[in-house]
């Protein structure tokens, strides 16, 4: 045999995996279809966010945790409603992933060197239920180094690995087929692509110059999710959603692209929920491609007005920040907007300067080289947006910025096909949201957010802006960024049991066979269930990652 465990995909969950193997002394063969600048993956690009329950980082902002309330919060979201069958292993995998949040989690990052920042972000707060989607309270813990904080010292357990003859790499290996002897997976095929010495998340070549088999007693995919493949989010684009935008950006880098879910299923393996995905209506086109098609998410604070495309305010649950596939799902399923591919979010200089936050390691260049004096001079003393979003300002053409609302519009209307924005209409809605900000108290459900955000400190200091009048030229110039469906995340999968191995069609474990990360719906073929609480996507690659590693490392002892 060529290893013990072949590990197939060098993102993050790949790396956790071939990390227990190989530190319980099993050699491994660690495959991906990307050369060296890639590993790590997608996690490498990420905003370096994690889910964590009842630490001292939340305990110091006076945030109350707990188990159970987060576990409330999972289920609201979830909606597991295949609990007979689809979602028979993924409510499991659901609550031990939350207890592991809740329990050892930080700890054991921690042991492997991943370092928190003090303050804790508010991400999806919801439908506005206590039974409904969101998080109750902060989760959201942000890693010194983003995404690369995270994924650096599995990058470097690997190096380690390799240079003590416990793993070795197969950059530029695609892998094509599970080969099965005896309904049993002993192994990969498929093709020796081209060397291609593009730099991380460029598209390379899929240049086949031979071909290859290795041998192992067990294999674990960690391949991830479909993303870029925009055929494929389309196949699998729910009815409940509406029809897929005809023209949509994308988060990730073009080798996220499913091809290893329909490899699977062609080898017997069972694929569950794949109806379900994870999509962002806040989506930027990056003036600054890397990849195809690249697309930036804003993480936005709850101030911006959001309007569809016909210049008409989204009624709440649909607000900035709070419910992403509620939103989703109302501007694919309201009849009139349904045909228009965007949105737009109107504010203030102010607010863009407190509140706009982009997601992924390369635009938050201060906490990814974790320079605490630039994250402290440029997000709490320095006036004006952070250099990031400021070049968005700047370069995207997504944005627009003008003195008065009628050369904004004027401005909005120019970016669309056909003028469909009304300034008389805007101003209206505008005006009425303004007469909110006069008192203390309101009827506006999203001047209440308002507040009520600012009364969590961590939300007060970085995250959100005082409440003022957005037509007050004093917060101005206004500011207009138009929205794009963003293709991100994968919810379903390889249904996989606890012990994370990969499931036949006949529900039975197949013999050898393991599954990691995004492509197994990060556990159980969709511990998310219908919608996911942000900052659940790294540590469900790190969580999967552990317990297949950990599992296969058992079962080839």
């Amino acid at each position: 045999m060529d290893a013990d465990v072949i590990v197939v995909g060098a993102g993050l969950a790949g790396l956790v995996a071939a990390r227990e193997l190989t530190a319980r002394g099993r050699k491994v063969a660690l495959v991906d279809q990307e050369g060296p600048a890639n590993l790590g993956g997608q996690a490498y690009w990420s905003f370096g966010g994690l889910f964590l329950v009842d630490t001292p980082e939340q305990r110091r902002l006076g945030v109350r945790d707990s188990f159970e309330l987060a576990w409330s919060d999972w289920q609201g979201s979830a909606r597991f409603d295949r609990l007979d069958d689809e979602d028979v292993w993924a409510v499991r995998w659901a609550r031990a992933y939350v207890e592991f949040a809740a329990g050892e989690k930080r700890a054991w990052l921690g042991s492997r060197g991943v370092r928190l920042t003090p303050v804790v972000g508010w991400a999806e707060r919801g439908e506005l239920r206590a039974d409904g989607h969101g998080n109750s309270v902060p989760r959201f813990h942000i890693a010194w180094g983003t995404g690369t904080g995270v994924v650096a010292p599995f990058v470097d357990d690997a190096h380690r690995a390799a240079a003590g003859g416990l793993l070795r790499f197969f950059h530029r290996y695609r892998v094509d087929e599970l080969v099965l002897q005896d309904g049993v997976v002993t192994g990969v095929r498929g093709a020796v692509l081209a060397d291609d010495p593009a730099p991380r998340g460029v598209a390379t070549n899929r240049d086949p110059v031979g071909e290859f088999e290795l041998t192992a007693q067990a294999v674990v995919l960690a391949t991830g999710g479909i993303g870029a493949n925009h055929e494929m989010v389309r196949r699998f684009w729910p009815e409940r959603m509406g029809a897929a935008p005809r023209e949509m950006i994308t988060g990730v880098p073009a080798y996220v692209d499913g091809r290893m879910l329909d490899i699977s299923a062609d080898a017997g393996v069972r694929l569950v929920n794949r109806d379900r995905m994870w999509h962002y209506t806040e989506g930027i086109r990056n003036w600054d491609p890397v990849w195809p098609r690249h697309a930036i998410r804003i993480l936005p604070g709850p101030s911006p007005m959001w309007f569809d495309a016909l210049g008409r305010r989204l009624p709440d649950p649909y607000l900035p920040g709070y419910d992403t596939l509620g939103t989703l799902k109302y501007l694919r399923t309201t009849e009139d907007i349904a045909p228009y591919d965007h949105s737009w979010f109107v504010l203030t200089r102010r607010i863009i300067e407190k509140e706009f936050a982009l997601s992924g390691s390369e635009q938050n260049p201060d906490l990814t080289r974790g320079d605490r004096a630039a994250v402290l001079r440029e997000r709490l003393l320095k006036r004006g947006a952070p250099e990031p979003v400021a070049a968005f300002l700047r370069h995207g053409e997504d944005f627009v910025v003008a003195a008065s609302l009628d050369d904004l519009v004027r401005k909005m209307n120019a970016l669309t096909d056909e003028p469909l924005l009304d300034a008389a209409a805007l101003h209206r809605q505008i005006e009425a949201r303004d007469l909110q900000v006069a008192n203390a108290f309101s009827k506006d459900a999203q001047v209440q957010g308002i507040r009520n955000a600012r009364r969590y400190l961590g939300d007060r200091l970085v995250r959100v802006a005082a409440p003022h009048r957005i037509l007050d030229p004093a917060a101005g110039p206004l500011v207009g960024v138009k929205l794009h469906v963003l293709t991100r995340k994968t919810l379903g999968g390889v249904q996989t049991d606890l012990d994370a191995r990969a499931l036949g069609l006949d529900g039975r474990p197949i013999g050898g066979l393991y599954a990691a990360g995004e492509v197994a719906g990060f556990g159980g073929g969709g511990a998310h269930g219908y919608s996911a609480l942000e900052g659940t996507f790294l540590g469900g690659c790190l969580f999967t990652g552990r317990v297949a590693g950990r599992a296969a490392a058992d079962a080839t002892a």
